[in-house]
């Protein structure tokens, strides 16, 4: 019976251990992308660019790095446009590159096919409940979601330092928010409560 709850003691202490080490291990591994976009961006990659490379240099995601061309165009809020945020949108790609849907359920009878694929998205678990977690995310640390707003106080001067370091802390969060999220547990992440959304969906 001793011998029994020392083993039992020990298991449980070994099973704490692993956790711990794997959660130091995924700590480290945020930070790591965190870097290299904050990195990127004094390379002269633009805030879209700056968190796909990171996630795409430092993470299988099983597609050709060449894909972090799409996040180009995304960059001062869609060709400085304004509107989403470039590293918003960059870590959209991002986490959709590793928890994205690669096409649509299989069957033979349309109307089964679209109320599975309506179901992955819209269920519990969904995939909508962890990009819902991005926008959330984002707006709760800046206020806001949209380039022109977080910029507001620098559009008459917007290549100017002040501007420029407040990016750079944009696009590190941006792609810390990523990386959680891709290092994190699917299953887990996609049975979350939603978050603020257009349809007023409760957990």
């Amino acid at each position: 019976m001793f011998l029994r709850s020392l083993k039992n003691f020990f298991n449980v202490r070994r099973s704490r251990t692993k956790k711990r080490e794997r959660s130091m291990a995924k700590e480290e591994k945020i930070e790591e992308i965190r870097q290299r976009a904050r990195k990127n961006f004094s390379l002269g990659y633009n805030c879209a660019e700056c968190v796909t490379q990171a996630v795409f240099a430092l993470v299988d995601t099983g597609l050709p790095a060449a894909l972090q061309k799409c996040a180009t165009g995304f960059g001062g809020g869609i060709g400085l446009f304004g509107d989403t945020c470039g590293a918003l949108t960059g870590c959209v790609m991002a986490v959709s590159a590793v928890h994205g849907r690669a096409g649509l359920p299989e069957g033979d009878d349309p109307q089964d096919v679209a109320k599975k694929s309506r179901q992955q998205l819209y269920g519990k678990p969904g995939v909508y409940r962890i990009f819902n977690q991005i926008p959330n995310r984002f707006r709760e640390k800046f206020h806001h979601t949209q380039c022109r707003e977080l910029t507001r106080k620098w559009q008459s001067d917007w290549l100017c330092r002040d501007h420029a370091l407040f990016c750079r802390e944009v696009i590190t969060d941006a792609a810390g928010i990523a990386a959680d999220l891709i290092l994190s547990d699917k299953n887990e992440l996609a049975a979350k409560a939603f978050g603020s959304n257009v349809e007023n969906l409760q957990d």
